[in-house]
């Protein structure tokens, strides 16, 4: 079946971002299954009695319909799905982080759709009031093996020999992990278990989940060309980020 994503109806979505445009309108970033990252003209929602006012927010789940070619196209409709618990506290602000790494890393009409059923599924264990920590490092890795940026977590870059948990490993940012022969030094290092623990997505060990947060801002760090990210910057003083 053909798709055209200059005429869209009731394509799921979720509000990552919205700016004002113009005196009444939204320029609205929503991250669809089917055309990934699209920029919207929400004409009039900032009107008072808008019926398509209070939608226009982050991690509504929607339903919506757009038309137009090129960068920018117009929102047409927008139905609120619901099914997905407000988050609070410090659970918002780390779904306004994983809207920042969504927004700063995925191309326009770059369709992922298993990224999107993880992020679904993520903001709904943030809603849960899960473990924080775990649930970040989860989509992390998800979102960049979906991008294809993750190096291998299960084999020696050099070897191809499956990673042993109880040797130690230094990373190369656009290889993988490599093996430290004797342990020790100024250079980060990992265990090998930890790079198995991250590729089956178990934190339960609290020197996985110091370790994995190292790798991942490494690898962020990397891909981010090294630039802040606003939410870690805003919530600094949060040792989740």
């Amino acid at each position: 079946m053909s798709f055209d994503p200059a005429r869209v109806a009731m394509e799921p979505a979720f509000v990552l971002h919205s700016t004002p445009w113009r005196e009444t309108s939204l320029i609205v970033e929503c991250f669809t299954p089917h055309c990934g990252r699209v920029a919207l003209v929400a004409k009039g929602v900032r009107r008072p009695r808008s019926a398509l006012r209070g939608l226009m927010q982050p991690f509504q789940s929607l339903l919506v319909g757009w038309f137009g070619q090129g960068e920018l196209r117009t929102l047409k409709t927008a139905e609120w799905q619901g099914g997905l618990p407000q988050l609070s506290g410090k659970a918002l602000f780390c779904g306004f982080y994983l809207n920042e790494l969504l927004m700063r890393l995925l191309g326009r009409d770059d369709p992922h759709e298993a990224l999107f059923g993880f992020y679904a599924q993520t903001l709904g264990r943030l809603a849960a009031a899960e473990p924080l920590e775990p649930v970040l490092r989860a989509f992390e890795v998800a979102l960049l093996q979906e991008l294809g940026y993750a190096p291998p977590l299960e084999r020696e870059a050099d070897t191809g020999a499956p990673i042993d948990p109880d040797a130690h490993y230094r990373f190369e940012l656009d290889r993988g992990a490599l093996r430290v022969v004797a342990p020790g030094g100024n250079a980060v290092q990992f265990l090998g278990k930890t790079l198995l623990d991250m590729a089956q997505s178990h934190y339960d060990d609290p020197v996985t989940l110091s370790q994995s947060k190292q790798l991942m801002r490494l690898l962020l760090g990397h891909h981010l060309g090294y630039q802040d990210l606003h939410t870690r910057r805003i919530f600094q003083e949060l040792p989740l980020l």
